[in-house]
């Protein structure tokens, strides 16, 4: 088996020496090559290069932005049977993907795992939600959103400075809530077999459950979403301080966010719309994406196999 392990140096969890015993121990099973990443996109471009090049295994050892560059760079001329298999090692703060998995977040107990699972020859398709914008397109493994959350990855991301950690992430959900730097936005979206649904404030989407983790809560948006169903789509029609920390409370709970008069949410939703009269923001598993007026989430079955047991 011919494996490319990718490498982000800068995550939050990676260090040399982890990476070291990681390549030693992969390159114990299989013929294996090293990439360090070095700039935004390389680990897209270094596992475009591995499909192209005919590897059998990706091997992301990072954060969530690191197996979605990974995740995109296989998938660069869409899902086939030559589509390399995907292995994760977390190295990130949150590592929403891995969890969502079901690996453990020590990357040694980790890198067990995926030894096993080439040894045994096991691995698990998963469903993806790709993004689609005009001439651009973007795949993602756990969630995307126009709004709010991507506005607080623009702000984490212009303090780059600091290491990203779900502190860093709450404190900046709570500044730009409290001091928004232009209106909410006015989104309408299109859902299969219903009316366009006008003026809502936010739009999150899911590919699997938990949409992500605050330290080692989960977030239930979408309970009933996985990576064998459909998308989730979860919005409110107010971002008023009753509605928001009422969802924000059902969504700590162990069966999430369930109703509420100002609640938009669908389950197992095979294609999603939404539009702005005004550019809002966009992310996808935490990477900001630019933004963007008319945005459709298209969800994917079985579009890569990942190698778990």
């Amino acid at each position: 088996m011919r494996a490319v392990l990718v490498v982000n140096p800068q995550a939050t969890a990676t260090t040399p020496a982890g990476r070291d015993v990681l390549a030693h121990a992969l390159a114990s099973q299989v013929k294996l090559e090293v990439v360090e990443t070095d700039y935004r996109g390389h680990a897209l471009t270094a596992a475009a290069q591995a499909a192209v090049d005919g590897a059998d295994l990706v091997v992301a050892h990072g954060g969530d932005g690191t197996v979605n560059e990974v995740v995109n760079g296989l998938l660069a001329a869409g899902p086939s049977g030559a589509t390399p298999m995907l292995g994760v090692v977390p190295g990130g703060s949150a590592n929403v993907f891995a969890r969502a998995l079901g690996l453990p977040r020590n990357p040694v107990e980790a890198t067990h795992v995926l030894l096993r699972a080439i040894e045994q020859g096991q691995s698990r398709r998963v469903g993806l939600g790709l993004v689609e914008s005009g001439p651009s397109r973007r795949w993602f493994t756990f969630n995307a959103g126009m709004g709010w959350d991507a506005d607080v990855v623009a702000d984490v991301d212009r303090r780059r400075g600091k290491r990203a950690s779900p502190s860093l992430y709450a404190r900046v959900s709570i500044a730009r809530y409290a001091r928004p730097k232009h209106s909410r936005p006015n989104l309408t979206v299109e859902l299969p077999g219903e009316d366009p649904i006008t003026g809502l404030r936010l739009a999150f989407v899911s590919n699997t459950d938990p949409w992500t983790y605050l330290g080692a809560r989960p977030i239930h948006l979408n309970p009933g979403c996985g990576f064998e169903t459909g998308l989730g789509f979860f919005s409110l029609r107010t971002l008023s301080a009753p509605t928001v920390l009422r969802h924000f409370r059902q969504a700590l709970s162990d069966k999430g966010v369930r109703r509420g008069k100002n609640l938009v949410r669908r389950d197992d939703v095979a294609r999603i719309v939404v539009s702005a009269p005004e550019p809002v923001r966009l992310q996808c598993d935490g990477d900001l994406i630019g933004e963007r007026t008319r945005v459709e989430f298209v969800s994917v079955p079985s579009a890569l196999a990942v190698a778990v047991v």
